[in-house]
């Protein structure tokens, strides 16, 4: 971060069904002082030789803070492959990777289908790998609970889960609330990300010079 510059809050989601959440969500880091990335309000940055997978990336790799939810709804993928991970799963992983300080919520609804699944046998990515699902209006892709997993840090030792409180919410107040009471304190927030992510900017850059040497050996 830069001196006298606002903290920058990567806002991470579908966008489907959630419109009003969405606005709220960015109306209140707004007013609590920080400079928001958001699709659905078109404040991410955007540079035209670059895809919208990698603006979306970009804005991971430089954001200070990162706000995800995880909806029943896995939002867009590549185009030219369906099985890839979407949008939103990616930023989501991108954020994990390079340990962002970050703040997540889970609907209800994916929370749900992860517990009855696993009592039901299909526990773990590998479990559900066996089920299709058929479109519905309660979770459109059982990839959603992947993220909510990865987000958990369900794969890792109990003592190495860091970072992984995922907070549930049923409806738009409950959202809200969470995102008012852990965002509202700018101070000491900001105070945190200084003490412990300060070399956040180094990590980005060692990651997107890693995929650059990645790129250079496939061609």
């Amino acid at each position: 971060m830069k001196d006298n510059k606002k903290l920058t809050v990567m806002v991470s989601s579908t966008v489907y069904g959630i419109e009003e959440l969405l606005d709220r969500i960015y109306t209140l880091l707004t007013v609590f002082g920080y400079d928001v990335w958001m699709s659905h309000k078109g404040t991410v940055p955007v540079f035209s030789n670059l895809s919208a997978f990698e603006n979306c990336l970009a804005a991971v790799d430089n954001c200070d803070l990162f706000l995800g939810l995880i909806t029943p709804y896995y939002g867009s993928g590549k185009e030219e492959d369906k099985d890839q991970p979407s949008i939103t799963h990616r930023e989501l992983k991108r954020a994990i990777e390079l340990n962002k300080p970050r703040w997540l919520l889970v609907h209800n609804h994916v929370d749900f289908a992860r517990s009855l699944l696993k009592n039901l046998g299909y526990e773990g990515k590998a479990g559900r790998g066996k089920l299709s699902l058929e479109k519905n209006r309660i979770l459109d892709d059982l990839r959603v609970i992947d993220m909510y997993e990865e987000a958990i840090l369900s794969e890792r030792p109990m003592r190495d889960r860091q970072g992984n409180w995922v907070q549930k919410f049923r409806s738009d107040d409950d959202a809200t609330l969470f995102a008012t009471a852990q965002f509202s304190r700018y101070q000491e927030i900001e105070a945190f990300v200084q003490e412990n992510f300060r070399d956040s900017t180094h990590v980005s850059r060692m990651i997107q010079d890693r995929e650059a040497d990645h790129e250079d050996g496939l061609n």
